[in-house]
């Protein structure tokens, strides 16, 4: 039997436009400059610069800027009609009516006033070569591309050549292939047509990995240093360093060199040299291919100080101005007989969506300085000396700027700040504390860099144990178990004892 029920609750949804000002909140600096790239290409209201005489970009802007992003309240389809009338108008600029003979669809799809430099007839009718823009493509070779063009000079055969692009494909990121000779050929059947034995694909895979870099396709850590060992100059040293991975390579991985010396009959100083030069090669060479545009931070603050004062300011140089075409606004506004309803409809939506994104960029801009200020001024010590960074936490920014503890979270996630001591990241500010002796609270990142100082002046006959490491730092004053010493040590990716142990 069918029952109807009535009930009333309370649900909290976000509008589109709170969920655009979001995405671009925790955007950084160059994700958004694409992200504004791409709503200009798919905006036709929406486009870069500004001038004197538009409103947009005037007393418009002051309003956008006060205004947040919330959602539209519900209205009548007639007072609707009226309040979508009155906001186009308002942004035809001093003196513009409107009518309809001001504008004209014919004069709006005018192909120079819509793209400008950019049509065919522009570069038609230039006559000096140096007025058009010249993009020179940069062609880039990646990492499997410089192994091709080393088995290119192997005189591999036609099936052969097949191995060896089927192996490039199985390699882990790291240069290591984990997938084993079995699998391997029943996958080259299926992939190729063709059957290739386990023996064909073993050598190959041999040939490669004695490529540059040495030891690619390796199956383990052994057989790799191993490979880059028998790619070098044959001497003493890389003797002995190839007997210490080939017949003690479990000694060697624990570090036990008493019993290195006596099974090898090595001397210390031998041994010493042995182990320097192993611990030089590459143990991971797939990772050798590194793109400097991959490696470059790009900051989304800079810091300077300025006779004590801390200047903060926000990195826009690749955001370009934004306004809204006014074209476009009075095309919506006007009653051209020429244009449907379902036209108009949608040149309405477009300018709309242009004011939505170019008010979420302007309190994208706010909402990060405000989060940038207030952690500036919990950290001035860091930023005017680069050192002494206080315990904070996101709760701590939000509760200054009033702003929820999620809003913080998006703007600190992938943004760096440029300092005079360097660049960081903006989480790099945010640690927990504990307390001292004194009653103070130190930082965690404080304390970590007091046990990699430590460490670093032990002995390295004698590594200091993770006990030891808290007594001092208890002498110091910090209250710390060794658990937590523990912890931060491997934070820190700094190995036990027994593998600091030098000869």
């Amino acid at each position: 039997m069918l029952q109807l029920s009535q009930q009333q609750k309370l649900q909290l949804k976000l509008s589109p436009q709170q969920i655009q000002y979001i995405r671009l909140l925790q955007l950084p600096q160059l994700a958004l400059e694409q992200a504004i790239k791409a709503e200009l290409e798919v905006n036709p209201a929406l486009e870069e610069g500004q001038t004197d005489d538009d409103p947009e970009t005037q007393d418009d802007l002051q309003q956008d800027q006060a205004e947040p992003v919330t959602e539209p309240q519900q209205e009548t389809s007639s007072e609707k009609q009226e309040s979508d009338d009155s906001w186009l108008t308002e942004d035809q600029g001093p003196g513009k009516s409107g009518s309809d003979d001001e504008f004209s669809w014919e004069d709006f799809i005018s192909t120079d006033d819509l793209y400008g430099y950019k049509t065919e007839d522009y570069y038609s009718n230039t006559t000096d070569d140096d007025d058009r823009p010249d993009y020179t493509p940069v062609q880039t070779s990646n990492f499997t591309d410089k192994i091709r063009d080393q088995i290119r000079l192997l005189n591999l055969t036609e099936k052969q050549v097949l191995i060896s692009e089927h192996l490039l494909g199985s390699a882990d990121p790291d240069g290591y292939l984990r997938v084993d000779a079995q699998k391997l050929a029943d996958d080259f059947i299926f992939n190729y047509g063709m059957a290739a034995t386990e023996g064909e694909i073993e050598r190959v895979r041999r040939a490669i990995a004695n490529l540059e870099p040495p030891g690619y396709l390796s199956r383990n850590l052994q057989e790799c240093l191993l490979f880059q060992l028998n790619n070098m100059d044959l001497t003493e040293t890389s003797e002995n360093a190839i007997a210490i991975l080939t017949d003690c390579f479990e000694e060697f991985s624990r570090k036990h060199f008493d019993q290195i010396m006596k099974i090898l009959q090595l001397n210390q100083e031998e041994l010493k040299d042995a182990f320097e030069l192993i611990r030089h090669l590459n143990p991971k060479p797939g990772e050798d291919d590194y793109n400097p545009n991959s490696n470059y931070i790009t900051p989304d603050f800079f810091v300077e100080n300025d006779n004590g004062e801390l200047i903060i300011t926000l990195n826009d140089r690749g955001i370009p101005s934004l306004r809204i075409n006014r074209k476009y606004v009075a095309l919506a506004a006007s009653k051209v007989s020429k244009i449907d309803d379902q036209t108009r409809q949608f040149i309405r939506k477009k300018v709309e969506d242009a004011k939505f994104f170019r008010q979420s960029i302007i309190q994208r801009r706010e909402t990060m300085m405000k989060v940038m200020t207030s952690i500036v001024e919990i950290q001035r010590t860091f930023f005017e000396t680069g050192a002494g960074l206080r315990p904070m936490i996101l709760k701590d920014v939000a509760d200054r700027i009033f702003m929820d503890i999620s809003t913080v979270s998006r703007v600190v996630n992938s943004k760096y700040v440029q300092t005079e001591f360097g660049v960081f990241s903006l989480k790099h500010f945010f640690s927990e504390g504990i307390e001292t002796d004194s009653g103070e609270e130190a930082s965690t990142r404080e304390v970590k860099e007091k046990i990699r100082e430590i460490l670093e002046a032990e002995d390295g006959r004698k590594p200091l144990s993770d006990d030891r490491i808290a007594e001092i730092l208890n002498e110091k004053g910090f209250n710390i178990a060794r658990r937590t010493v523990t912890k931060y040590r491997e934070a820190l990716n700094l190995p036990v004892a027994r593998l600091r142990k030098k000869i």
